[in-house]
């Protein structure tokens, strides 16, 4: 646990909690933080499915713009920007359904961190957005990755080169967040459509998530490879067998699965 992260765990869901009053903002310390809980959460069999949740009142409103501002060209090429880099793919790379649970602010940093997690689910009063720009730079956690992967190219351009905040009912209509819900059910909503994974076949769930995310890099006849291998990998699992069995025996939805 650290002192402005930390991960707590009940019934097979961790929720990593971004936890640095008042904005969340993400300082080098959180950054590192980050990694070590995306490290914890990713070790532990007992954790079937993740939270990314900042609290009732913020995600995280960004970087931390007084610990960046007097910076070097040097120190930032050669340490900061790879430290930004890597905790956001610390948290891409989860090998498990990972959910953001986003309340008022997410920008910058901040929905660079919620770009890392399969599903987003936002409040009815969430901002979102990557106002870099107004900074004079650009977004160094994934941003101009990320985010045009998800909305589109053009879109991402409009959010990126305009810096503007999206809101929640533009963010679910454009694809950024895939469920809007009033402010004071998000974590709830998002733990409880974390929980419908938790019980899964975890090797299942990771293979699936590890053939999406990785055929989206390659053409189509390597993705196709990448997801016959997971496929046929499968056949060597516990939870294949019981799953299978089970389909057979008592009908589809009722096997128990043991994540070997």
């Amino acid at each position: 646990m650290g002192e402005f992260v930390r991960v707590e765990v009940e019934d097979g869901v961790a929720t990593i909690r971004l936890d640095r009053p008042k904005m969340n903002a993400l300082n080098a310390q959180m950054q590192r933080e980050l990694i070590d809980a995306a490290r914890q959460v990713t070790q532990d069999d007992a954790v079937g499915a993740v939270v990314l949740y900042g609290g009732e009142r913020v995600f995280a409103a960004g970087a931390d713009i007084k610990e960046m501002a007097p910076m070097s060209y040097a120190q930032m090429s050669a340490g900061h920007s790879r430290l930004l880099q890597d905790f956001a793919k610390a948290l891409a790379a989860i090998p498990k359904p990972v959910i953001a649970a986003i309340t008022g602010y997410a920008l910058g940093g901040g929905l660079e961190v919620a770009l890392t997690a399969d599903f987003r689910v936002a409040g009815e009063g969430a901002k979102v957005g990557q106002p870099e720009i107004q900074l004079g730079i650009i977004p160094g956690a994934g941003g101009t990755q990320r985010l045009s992967r998800l909305v589109g190219p053009a879109k991402a351009k409009d959010l990126i080169f305009s810096g503007r905040h999206v809101e929640a009912d533009e963010a679910l209509a454009i694809g950024l967040v895939d469920r809007v819900v009033p402010d004071a059910d998000v974590y709830t909503a998002a733990r409880e459509w974390a929980a419908t994974f938790a019980g899964g076949p975890a090797i299942a769930l990771r293979a699936a998530k590890q053939a999406i995310d990785s055929g989206l890099e390659v053409d189509l006849d390597t993705g196709l490879e990448i997801e016959r291998t997971q496929f046929a990998a499968l056949f060597a699992t516990e939870d294949q067998a019981n799953g299978m069995k089970s389909f057979m025996e008592e009908g589809p939805g009722k096997a128990k699965f043991s994540g070997r």
